[in-house]
């Protein structure tokens, strides 16, 4: 267990050493690699129990959950933002560009 648990320690120091500038590509490959790593580690708890050391090394590395879930909210609300403004470009683009037929006539009426 112990090899999993620094395992676990390097791919978050991996991380953490680029946090800011981490793509959300990054941050995936990184949850799903710490997730593999965390079921493994549940495995072997569920067999031979942990001992003191190793759950202050693991209570260590969580200590840089904040951080993480710090960094992927921001990515999540950059990629909001640019939805919006995306959408919003894309209904004043099509205000603009109105559909016609060629051979319509347009008349006022005098009130």
């Amino acid at each position: 267990m112990d090899e999993l648990i620094q395992s676990l320690d390097r791919l978050t120091r991996e991380i953490m050493s680029r946090l800011q500038e981490a793509t959300y590509e990054e941050l995936e490959a990184f949850v799903e690699e710490r997730q593999k790593l965390v079921d493994f580690i549940a495995e072997k708890v569920a067999i031979c129990p942990s001992t003191p050391a190793q759950k202050r090394e693991i209570n260590r590395i969580l200590l840089h959950d904040n951080d993480l879930l710090d960094r992927m909210n921001a990515l999540r609300i950059e990629a909001k933002d640019w939805l919006q403004k995306r959408n919003q470009a894309k209904v004043q683009r099509s205000a603009y560009e109105a559909r016609y037929a060629p051979d319509s006539i347009l008349m006022d009426r005098k009130k």
